[in-house]
This record gives structure tokens, sequence and C-alpha cells, in this order.
């Protein structure tokens, strides 16, 4: 709408240009405008535009050598220096979350000796340090649930949590 807006107080119809041509620059500029102030990470408008040009030459780049152009490649190209090229393609990535990565790179192997000793050290618990452990680990549980469950406070579980947490933290250090 803003860009809308501003075609509208700037239009001159003695120029012969339709208002849809005219707004349409308008428009977009605000849309990105939009999109730069509204992102998570602030990035420079020049590493924006470097980002572009970068895309640009990779693309015609591709298309000459048949292959993905080396960032040194493309620094030389565009007589820019290579950290200057890391930098605008960095910047210009998506945010990752780092729970998504973590989860994303982790290698669930049962047989690897941390879990087997974790697991024989979870069987020597008592009945209800196991149950304590099922419902907030593997039920994944919040603690006032876990309290409800129990029937114990909030407080009580966070505690014998803790407690047990140690206890297994100190046998698989040991």
């Amino acid at each position: 709408m803003l860009g809308l807006i501003d075609a509208y107080k700037h239009y001159d119809k003695s120029l012969n240009t339709k208002f849809s041509t005219y707004a349409y620059y308008y428009i977009i500029g605000e849309v990105n405008k939009y999109i730069r102030e509204s992102s998570s990470l602030k990035v420079s408008k020049s590493l924006i535009d470097l980002n572009k040009k970068i895309i640009k030459v990779k693309e015609m780049m591709t298309q000459k050598l048949g292959r993905n152009p080396s960032n040194l490649e493309i620094s030389l190209y565009l007589d820019v220096p290579e950290n200057l090229i890391e930098e605008a393609i960095l910047a210009n990535n998506e945010v990752e979350s780092i729970e998504d990565n973590y989860n994303d790179n982790m290698v669930y192997d049962d047989t690897s000796p941390t879990i087997l000793d974790l697991r024989s050290e979870i069987e020597k618990l008592s009945p209800e340090e196991q149950k304590l452990l099922k419902i907030r680990y593997y039920n994944e549980f919040t603690q006032m649930e876990t309290s409800n469950i129990l029937g114990m406070s909030q407080v009580q579980v966070s505690r014998k949590e803790n407690k047990v947490l140690q206890k297994l933290k100190s046998r698989l250090v040991s």
C-alpha cells in the first residue's frame, strides 16, 4: 500500500505512462524494503546488492564453464575481494535454528558405548527414579505435567530430577 500511495503522489499523467507501469517500481521497492527491515538479522543493502550480482554472475559463469564457479573466480570477475564475496553469500543465507541443525546432525546409535553405559546406569536406579526419567525424557512431559502424574509438586519433581541426573552424571564420569 505504501508503494501504491507513493506512486500516486509522484505520478505525472503528462509522461504518457500507464499508472500500473509507473507504480510497479514503487511497490517492488516497498516490498524489498519491508523484507530487509523485517528480517531477523539486519544485512546491509550493499551486501544484499552484492549477493544479487553474485547470483547473476554465478549463473552466467556456470553456463560458460559447465560447472559452478569458485568464490575466487567470482571475486576476480566482479573485482571484489574474495572475503567480501563469502561475507555477502553468508549474510544472505536463511537463518537456521540451532536446534534444528543439532537435531538434523544427531546420529542415534543404540549400540554406542555411551548409550549402553547410560542404559546400564538407568537400570540401576530405583523404580521411582526410572519412572521420573521415563515421564520427563521419553514421554517428553514438562515438570508440571510430571508432577500431576506422580502426585507431587513441580518443585519436588525438579529437585528429584536434578538428584537423579547428578547421580547418573557422577556414575558415568567416574
